[in-house]
C-alpha cells in the first residue's frame, strides 16, 4: 500500500502541476478566439479546465460501470471499491463541469444554464447520481443489498454517458458541439489545440493519481473494518 499511495501522490501531483500550467498559459499564451463568432472571446479560456473536467469525469463513469459489471458477476471486493472511485471520481469532476460551465454560459449565452439544451440536462442528471452514490454510501448501512442497489444505479448512470457524450450531434441548442476532431474544419488553432492537449494529460494524470489514492484509502478501511471484527469477536469471547 505505501508504494501505492506514493505513486498516487506523486501522479496526483504532476496533474495538479500540468492543470495549473494549462490554465496559465490558456490565460496568458493561448491566441484570442474570432470575436465575431462569440459573444464573449475571453470567456472561451476557462474551456481549457471544462473540457478535460468533463473527458475525466466519463472515464469516473467507466471504472463506475466496470466495478458495477465485476459486483453483480463475482461480488468481487474489487468492484466495490471501483464502484467507491468511480463514483467519488464522477462526483469530483461533475463538480468541476457544472461549475466551471455555468461561468463561460453567464458569459457567451447570457444565461448560467439553459433548460432546453439536451446535453446540459443530461450532464446535470449524471452528476445527481453521482451525488446520489456518494450520499447512499455515506448514509446506509454497508451490506450486499446496499450494495446491489448502489451498483444498479451505477449501471443507470453510465446509460446516461453515451446519450451526453452525443447530445449535441443529435440535438445542439446551446452547447458547442465536437471542434477538437478536425481542427482546420473547425478554426481551432494549433496552439489552442495545444493546450488543450496539454489539459487532458494533465487531468488524465491527477485522475490516475486520484484513483490509486482512493482505492489504497478503501483498502485501508476495508482492513480497519475487518481487524474491528476481530477485535470485536476476541472481547466477545
Amino acid at each position: 500500500m505505501a508504494v501505492a499511495r506514493k505513486a498516487g501522490a506523486a501522479l496526483t501531483t504532476l496533474g495538479l502541476t500540468g492543470a495549473a500550467l494549462t490554465l496559465l498559459l490558456g490565460f496568458m499564451w493561448a491566441p484570442t478566439v474570432d470575436p465575431t463568432s462569440w459573444n464573449s472571446p475571453e470567456a472561451y479560456r476557462i474551456l481549457y479546465w471544462h473540457v478535460p473536467f468533463a473527458w475525466s469525469s466519463f472515464l469516473a463513469y467507466c471504472v463506475l460501470f466496470i466495478g458495477s459489471i465485476a459486483w453483480y458477476a463475482r461480488r468481487s471486493e474489487l468492484g466495490w471499491r471501483m464502484i467507491c472511485t468511480g463514483s467519488d471520481l464522477a462526483l469530483l469532476f461533475g463538480l468541476g463541469v457544472v461549475i466551471s460551465g455555468p461561468i463561460w454560459g453567464s458569459a457567451e449565452w447570457g444565461v448560467p444554464w439553459d433548460w432546453g439544451d439536451l446535453r446540459l440536462n443530461t450532464y446535470g442528471l449524471l452528476t445527481a447520481v453521482s451525488l446520489f452514490l456518494v450520499l447512499a454510501r455515506g448514509s446506509q448501512p454497508d451490506g450486499q443489498g446496499t450494495r446491489d442497489t448502489i451498483a444498479a444505479i451505477g449501471l443507470f448512470g453510465f446509460a446516461l454517458v453515451p446519450v451526453t457524450a452525443l447530445a449535441t450531434t443529435w440535438y445542439q441548442e446551446r452547447h458547442p458541439g465536437i471542434v477538437i476532431i478536425e481542427s482546420e474544419e473547425t478554426g481551432l488553432a494549433p496552439e489552442i489545440l495545444n493546450v488543450l492537449l496539454l489539459g487532458f494529460a494533465s487531468f488524465l494524470l491527477l485522475f490516475i493519481g486520484l484513483a490509486i489514492l482512493s482505492d489504497t484509502l478503501q483498502r485501508m478501511e476495508s482492513r480497519l473494518s475487518h481487524l474491528q471484527r476481530q477485535l470485536d469477536q476476541e472481547v466477545t469471547h
